[in-house]
């Protein structure tokens, strides 16, 4: 048995590879709007950009860039080898932005009325990440 082997039996974690540039682009203080724009396949520009239009009271813009960084971190995670489930840690770095724009998504559908869809993306991201989900709940709640 490797030492790395689920002993669990479910499929082994996604680790999305590293794109440190947007990462410290917004560190630096870069406008995420600029970040996104050159790195559009980057979810953590995206979800940068959900938090700052949720924290403006700006729900519905939230949630369609929220949306964005979902999808464009979906795509990263099935060109990593995900096949629809499995832990996403959030421990890994690069799979931060992922998790940002997938908890942005389901606060954006809660505010703007959508439950089913609120209920989904809370279920994903804690089945994803409990920690994601633990520590993303206690500093983005709108």
């Amino acid at each position: 048995m490797s030492i790395h082997e689920n002993l669990l039996g479910g499929p082994p974690p996604t680790h999305l590879p590293d794109d440190p540039e947007p990462r410290e682009l917004l560190a630096s203080g870069t406008d995420p709007s600029e970040v996104a724009a050159k790195y559009p396949t980057s979810s953590l520009a995206w979800a940068q950009l959900a938090d700052d239009a949720f924290a403006k009271g700006r729900a519905v813009e939230s949630y369609a860039y929220a949306r964005t960084g979902y999808h464009r971190g979906l795509d990263a995670l099935r060109r990593s080898g995900w096949k629809g489930h499995g832990p996403v840690p959030w421990e890994h770095e690069p799979n931060r932005g992922f998790l940002r724009a997938l908890n942005a998504l389901a606060r954006a559908a809660g505010a703007i009325g959508e439950q089913e869809e609120y209920e989904r993306c809370s279920t994903f991201l804690r089945d994803s990440s409990p920690l994601a989900a633990d520590t993303l709940d206690a500093s983005t709640t709108g």
